[in-house]
């Protein structure tokens, strides 16, 4: 069998009507200079095909069976996994009909991953909607994936060089987020960060701040009470149950986040997804990267999402997809080394 390193990267279709396959096709021709390791499309061939000469991109395509074949190939053409659309796609229209494609090309991807065929995955953006009404029942991508692994506890992790923060609450209305905050939960995420930060990235002692939810930390209660009931006790409760990391806080968010505040920690436990992601967007807006931890895969994927308005238009910057890549290959070297 192939070490693990020589194993490829399955990178799934996402929405087709969507930018994903021009920045996957972009990324394959960046692969030298970006000193990319080998991966294949998980998605329809013609999809490929279609956008390359749309782009006017001499990229030659060429059909595989399974994930031994990418490597051989991989200089010279992108190589990809056939899972066929219901209809030929047509940038920046979707068309529910191929939704289904999508789903199965996620679970395609999922399963190599989990049969250590492969060395993870980067899933490409998806369209929720569209999805839904092909039948998926989870939230979203992450959840769907935890679902495929066992029912895993999955962590969101947006990351760029400068910065890496985890929401304790995703994708809520933020009156909702704040309802929503629980002791249990930050305990619980902090724990997954802690471990994925020394399996995933080598950190034997990870220092992980915890932002605040009010201003000010809540100026001891008289700003708000969630600093002094939820997240001070979970960060306690955190020091005790991860002696191996360094907990602070929790942290006045609005200090946070400049230069010199970033050099006193290697991830920050954030409250909610704004709290995260202004910051980590303003600090590298096109090279931002999310990474699923807590799976037993690894999954990353880029930070943005299916950008229909553009495309199509051959103006797609594929920095996130790339950057999306290359941590999926460290993370994957990292846990074979561990």
């Amino acid at each position: 069998m192939a070490t693990h390193d020589a194993l490829p990267l399955a990178l799934t279709m996402g929405e087709p009507a969507g930018i994903g396959p021009e920045i996957t096709l972009k990324a394959w021709a960046a692969a030298g200079d970006a000193s990319l390791p080998c991966f294949f499309a998980v998605g329809d061939p013609a999809l490929y095909g279609d956008t390359a000469r749309r782009m006017g991109l001499d990229a030659a395509i060429r059909e595989i069976g399974g994930p031994v074949e990418a490597p051989a190939l991989f200089s010279t053409a992108l190589p990809v996994l056939p899972v066929p659309l219901a209809v030929r796609a047509e940038p920046g229209r979707l068309d529910p009909a191929n939704a289904t494609a999508v789903i199965r090309a996620i679970d395609l991807a999922a399963g190599l991953a989990l049969e250590n065929k492969v060395a993870g995955i980067v899933t490409n953006p998806i369209h929720k909607r569209a999805l839904y009404d092909a039948g998926l029942r989870v939230p979203g991508h992450t959840e769907h994936l935890a679902a495929l692994c066992g029912g895993a506890t999955p962590l969101m992790m947006l990351s760029c060089p400068e910065l890496r923060v985890v929401p304790v609450t995703v994708h809520l209305p933020l009156r909702e987020a704040v309802a929503s905050l629980t002791a249990e939960a930050v305990v619980e995420q902090g724990e997954i960060l802690a471990a994925a930060l020394t399996r995933d990235f080598g950190i034997a002692s990870p220092r992980i701040a915890v932002a605040a939810l009010n201003p000010h930390a809540g100026e001891e209660g008289r700003l708000g009470r969630a600093e002094i009931e939820i997240i001070g006790p979970a960060v306690e409760r955190l020091k005790a149950a991860c002696p191996a990391a360094q907990f602070t806080g929790p942290r006045p968010a609005d200090t946070l986040f400049h230069a010199a505040a970033r050099q006193t920690y290697d991830a920050v436990l954030c409250m909610y997804h704004d709290q995260a992601l202004i910051p980590l967007k303003t600090i590298d807006f096109d090279n931002g990267v999310n990474t699923t931890l807590g799976l037993p895969i690894v999954r990353t994927s880029p930070d943005h999402g299916t950008a229909l308005d553009i495309a199509g238009k051959g103006i797609a910057h594929p920095g996130s997809l790339i950057a999306a890549i290359g941590m999926a290959r460290d993370i994957a070297r990292s846990r074979a080394a561990a």
